[in-house]
């Protein structure tokens, strides 16, 4: 398959980037909020800090949490890209490290 040179646009994802970021990060944290109401049938996930906490309880939490995040972050940065190829007709980034 031949490389075709693409155009940059990285100022012009920057700001989409940017919105879509903060809202998926909003949505993972409802997203982990249900499940760990779900799961432990608790308002409030423990925090590493806390003393009253078991070592399982704080693990699972973060684990949990981190799965969500990693989820979402992946759906939304797809969704954003393939949103800017479609109007733009360019991927917004040309290599797969995300670097210009």
């Amino acid at each position: 398959m031949a490389k075709t040179k693409k155009k940059k646009l990285p100022l012009a994802y920057q700001p989409v980037g940017f919105v879509l970021s903060w809202a998926g990060g909003a949505l993972a944290g409802m997203a982990f909020r249900k499940a760990w109401m779900a799961i432990r049938h608790e308002e409030d996930a423990p925090d590493a800090l806390d003393p009253d906490r078991s070592w399982g309880e704080i693990l699972l939490a973060a684990a949990v949490q981190g799965a969500i995040f990693a989820v979402v972050r992946s759906a939304v940065d797809r969704t954003g890209a393939k949103a800017i190829a479609r109007s733009t007709g360019v991927w917004p980034v040309t290599d797969k490290k995300g670097r210009d």
